[in-house]
């Protein structure tokens, strides 16, 4: 904290000709020249070696000692560190002394995975360039050609660096012509990131062709919120950039979007440990602690002012993320869901990108319904729910949103079976379907056109890419998440990648398929599924949910139906009691009186029991579509 001489010289320094003004902040902060400052982040395709780079220019700078060095340092949380994939954008400032003079470099680690693409343009928007990261074994894939429109929206100066060219099989001249055709960006810098080769010329190459960042300090305060968490004891943690002005301990603030004021506890840097300062100032990145305690003031992409001398106008932030795939999670225990309330509001300050809403199941009681990006981002945060917040989550089948018009004009948009209207009302139902982005090596041309065609999709546009075919296409949202993305890999042994964004809607049969055990229909079973496919789908999810619903004592058939009509039903047998165990000899008139009181017995466990439900049931929904061999 500032003492109380230095916060009434920071409170004034505003009104300070310019002078005295720069003379007051080489005071407080001597090491603030935003000539000297880089923000930056690595880009690219899933796998290529973002995290690798990022050690080596940590370690290169001596941001973090030799001795507390790990690989992929920034993929902070055990999932990323399981999964070998960037979750979260991590930022991290780096002083690089290069002879006399000192740069800061502001880096901003992104995921790669297609599931997080809303972490990347959040990071993008918080920099001035990026490196684009290729492997040199594979070259330009899917997600590099999205990557690299986002860093163009965002207006971003991009150097390409091709990494991996210790491999045998790399082919750095190969890539570097690909690049130039396919992204007209020229000059890459061929590097090992596993072994440190060249990586000191990326550092020369921030410097020299990454720009400088925008900003006065003398003008009002305007900083944008790109991250934040949630600290049990210091509230609200908010990861800014200050584009414009500076802020400091004791200053009042204001959140643009609520109005509301507070007032600074503490800023700094990220080291990447926080690193308390004495103020943050236009260029940097940094952090703001204001004793934020209510998550739902804090908004990804909000500004942030001075609340006494007020910015005229806010900026941009951030387009809200579209959920793609829709999934209910509800406690196992039903004390918990107060528990599950609290943790998804904290997970969802952390990740701008999750949607959720309350909701009832008759089947599984009160709960929550989320939207995802995708089927990993759903995975990942049923997880950290799970690890972070301790609690037991049952999840159900992830659906998407249909676009249903009833025969009286009305237009829904259906997320849950549980509330598909009835068949006889409907007049027509569009789904949603993705423009997907294929990049494969030409001898799999006619296996992925098959894989295509399977899934419901059309080929719109195809290009030759050196040694790959670029095969653009429109593929129905709902095949895409399931399994298309593992199947592609499959039938191209690994070699193809895939980027998809939402393409809108298109007319398609779709029917409601129930699912009924023991003679009841289970809401967070149901699912939406096109009608040529409802039979093999529900002929093999009652054959899987056999396998996974424990057997009870009594009998239970499970149905999968359409309306009334019951398309396909198994019967799963009792277990049965040896009543008979304890009878050595005697007289035939005991047996056969304890055999009936156990057939009375399971005649009436048949009438009240109550058949549990494993977590296992609800995602074998997704796995009997790649069960269906007319699909593969």
């Amino acid at each position: 904290m500032l003492s109380v001489n230095e916060f009434k010289e920071l409170k004034g320094i505003k009104d300070l000709p310019l002078s005295d003004f720069q003379v007051l902040l080489k005071k407080y902060r001597p090491d603030y020249d935003i000539s000297k400052i880089r923000n930056f982040c690595i880009i690219a395709h899933i796998d290529h070696g973002k995290s690798t780079l990022a050690d080596r220019l940590l370690e290169i700078t001596n941001t973090i000692p030799k001795s507390e060095m790990r690989e992929q340092f920034l993929d902070q949380m055990d999932l990323e560190r399981e999964k070998g994939i960037t979750i979260k954008s991590h930022p991290v400032r780096m002083v690089y002394n290069r002879g006399d003079e000192r740069y800061i470099l502001n880096l901003i680690d992104t995921p790669g995975h297609v599931d997080f693409t809303y972490e990347v343009s959040r990071a993008l928007a918080a920099a001035e360039g990026a490196l684009l990261v290729v492997d040199a074994t594979q070259g330009v894939q899917a997600q590099t050609i999205a990557n690299y429109n986002l860093a163009l929206d965002a207006n971003l100066e991009l150097i390409p660096v091709i990494n991996k060219i210790d491999l045998p099989n790399a082919n750095p001249e190969s890539v570097a012509l690909e690049i130039e055709e396919t992204l007209l960006l020229d000059e890459p810098i061929f590097v090992s990131a596993k072994y440190g080769t060249n990586v000191d010329k990326v550092l020369e190459a921030i410097i020299h062709r990454l720009p400088q960042p925008k900003g006065d300090p003398k003008k009002p305060l305007k900083a944008l919120i790109f991250d934040a968490f949630y600290n049990s004891y210091r509230g609200v943690i908010v990861f800014v950039r200050v584009f414009d002005g500076f802020v400091y301990p004791g200053q009042r603030i204001k959140l643009w979007s609520s109005n509301k004021v507070f007032e600074v506890e503490e800023v700094g840097f990220f080291t990447p440990k926080l690193t308390p300062a004495k103020m943050l100032l236009a260029g940097e990145v940094g952090y703001i602690i204001a004793g934020i305690k209510d998550i739902e003031e804090t908004r990804i992409g909000d500004t942030i002012t001075d609340a006494d001398n007020p910015t005229d106008k806010p900026l941009p932030g951030y387009r809200e993320p579209k959920p793609m795939v829709f999934s209910s999670f509800f406690p196992s225990n039903p004390e918990d869901y107060e528990k599950l309330i609290d943790a998804i509001s904290k997970l969802k300050l952390n990740d701008a990108a999750l949607q959720w809403s309350k909701e009832n199941s008759q089947s599984l009681g009160f709960g929550i319904r989320c939207g995802f990006l995708g089927l990993l981002h759903l995975q990942i945060v049923q997880e950290r729910l799970e690890r972070e917040f301790q609690l037991d989550i049952i999840s159900t089948t992830p659906s998407v949103k249909y676009r249903v018009t009833l025969k009286d004009g009305t237009v829904l948009e259906v997320d849950n079976p549980a509330k598909w209207p009835d068949e006889g009302s409907i007049a027509k139902v569009e789904e949603p379907v993705v423009n997907a982005s294929i990049v494969t090596p030409v001898e799999y041309l006619n296996e992925v056109l098959k894989l295509i065609q399977s899934k419901r999709g059309t080929v719109t546009h195809m290009e030759n890419m050196g040694n790959n075919i670029v095969i653009k296409a429109r593929v129905p949202l709902m095949e895409m998440i399931v399994d298309f993305y593992d199947l592609l890999k499959s039938v191209t042994r690994g070699y193809a990648s895939l980027d998809y964004t939402l393409g809108g809607y298109q007319e398609a049969d779709m029917i409601k398929l129930n699912i009924l055990i023991h003679g009841k229909p289970v809401d967070a079973l149901s699912l939406i599924v096109h009608r040529d496919k409802a039979y093999w789908i529900g002929r093999n999810l009652v054959n899987k949910l056999k396998e996974v619903i424990p057997r009870q004592l009594f009998e239970f058939k499970i149905q999968a139906a359409i309306g009334r009509k019951v398309i396909a039903s198994v019967t799963v047998k009792p277990l049965r009691k040896n009543v008979l165990a304890k009878c050595y000899g005697g007289d035939v008139t005991r047996k056969k009186k304890l055999l009936e009181r156990q057939k009375e017995g399971k005649k009436r466990l048949k009438q009240v029991g109550q058949v549990a439900i494993p977590q296992e049931a609800f995602w074998s929904v997704l796995s009997v579509r790649t069960s269906d061999k007319r699909e593969t």
